[in-house]
């Protein structure tokens, strides 16, 4: 996981897991967030995803579930968690 000096304060401010992290960037829904950037979230197709990949484990990090990040090529920029829904084009 390549992150920005920015990414890597963000994370551990915020309390994100770097599994989760992981998870966003292999199984978490984009959409394009301008600039070239992306953001990476879990949506219902990416929990599902996600559940028949590690089962039960996600279970127990559902509350980490409503995390994002922001990518811009192969960096990750920023990371946090949702506590509005992001609306689709």
């Amino acid at each position: 996981m390549n992150t920005t000096k920015h990414a890597a304060s963000r994370i551990q401010q915020r309390g994100v897991p770097p599994i989760i992290v992981d998870l966003l960037l292999q199984f978490g829904a984009r959409q394009h967030a301008g600039d070239g950037a992306e953001i990476c979230y879990f949506d219902r197709r990416a929990r599902k995803r996600l559940h028949s990949y590690a089962g039960g484990l996600i279970s127990r990090l559902s509350e980490e579930l409503d995390a994002y990040a922001v990518v811009a090529g192969d960096k990750v920029v920023t990371v946090g968690f949702r506590y509005k829904h992001i609306n689709h084009p």
